[in-house]
C-alpha cells in the first residue's frame, strides 16, 4: 500500500491547490484525490473525486489531507474530523514561495504561488495565503486565517484566529510592542487600507478602512 493524500474541497481554491500538491508528490508513488461530500462528477481536473467515507475506505499506508475550504469555521470543523479519524495534515506550497529567517508555520498551510514570508513570523494552523500575498517581519498570524490574493500584511501586525483579509487589502505596519491588531473573526474588505486596529468580528472597508455600515 502507498500513502494517500486528499485535497478537501474541489471548488476553485481546491483546483488551484491540486497542481501544487501533485508536484510535491511527484515520483513518490502516493495516491492523490479530491474529497468532496457534495454531489458532483467522479473526477475533477483529471483527479478522482471521493466522499469522506470513500477517502477512508481506500487502501493506504497512511492518510493526509489539506483543507482547501475558504470558510474558516468549516475548516476548523473538518480539521477536528480529520484528527478524530487519525488523518494527518500536509502543508502545500508553490515552488516559488519565498521564506526568509525565523518563520514558524503551523500544520496544514496552503501557500500559493508568489507568496512571500519574510523574517521572524509565527503563523498558526491551516493558514491560506493566496497568490501574491506577503507577510512581513515580526507578524503573528492565528489559526484558520485566510488571505485572499495580493494581501499586503506589513511588519508588526497581529491577526487573530478566523480573520479574513480580502483581495488587495493593505495592513499598516505596527510598532514593536504595539502591533496593528486584526481581531478574531474580523473581515477586511477587498482593497481596504487598514491604518488602525480592527475589533473582533468587525467588517471594515475602504481607504482608510472603516466599519461597514449596513443600511
Amino acid at each position: 500500500m502507498t500513502p494517500l493524500y486528499g485535497i478537501y474541497g474541489a471548488s476553485g481554491f481546491g483546483r488551484e491547490t491540486l497542481p501544487l500538491l501533485r508536484a510535491k508528490l511527484k515520483d513518490t508513488g502516493a495516491q492523490l484525490v479530491f474529497i468532496d461530500d457534495s454531489e458532483g462528477p467522479a473526477s475533477v481536473n483529471g483527479q478522482a473525486r471521493v466522499s469522506w467515507d470513500g477517502f477512508l475506505s481506500l487502501p493506504a499506508s497512511s492518510r493526509h489531507v489539506c483543507l482547501a475550504i475558504a470558510n474558516s469555521a468549516l475548516r476548523e470543523t473538518l480539521a477536528a474530523k480529520c484528527e478524530a479519524a487519525g488523518v494527518g495534515f500536509v502543508q502545500v506550497r508553490a515552488a516559488n514561495v519565498v521564506e526568509l529567517d525565523g518563520v514558524v508555520i503551523g500544520e496544514g498551510a496552503i501557500l500559493s504561488p508568489f507568496v512571500i514570508l519574510t523574517s521572524n513570523l509565527t503563523i498558526g494552523r491551516h493558514f491560506h495565503a493566496n497568490i501574491y500575498s506577503y507577510v512581513a517581519h515580526d507578524c503573528v498570524i492565528g489559526d484558520f486565517v485566510t488571505f485572499a490574493p495580493n494581501v499586503m500584511c506589513n511588519g508588526n501586525v497581529r491577526i487573530e484566529d478566523h480573520a479574513y483579509i480580502g483581495t488587495g487589502a493593505v495592513i499598516k505596519q505596527g510598532q514593536p510592542g504595539r502591533p496593528t491588531v486584526i481581531g478574531r473573526g474580523a473581515v477586511v474588505g477587498m482593497g481596504a487600507v487598514v491604518t488602525r486596529d480592527v475589533a473582533a468580528g468587525e467588517t471594515v472597508v475602504g481607504n482608510p478602512a472603516r466599519p461597514l455600515v449596513k443600511g
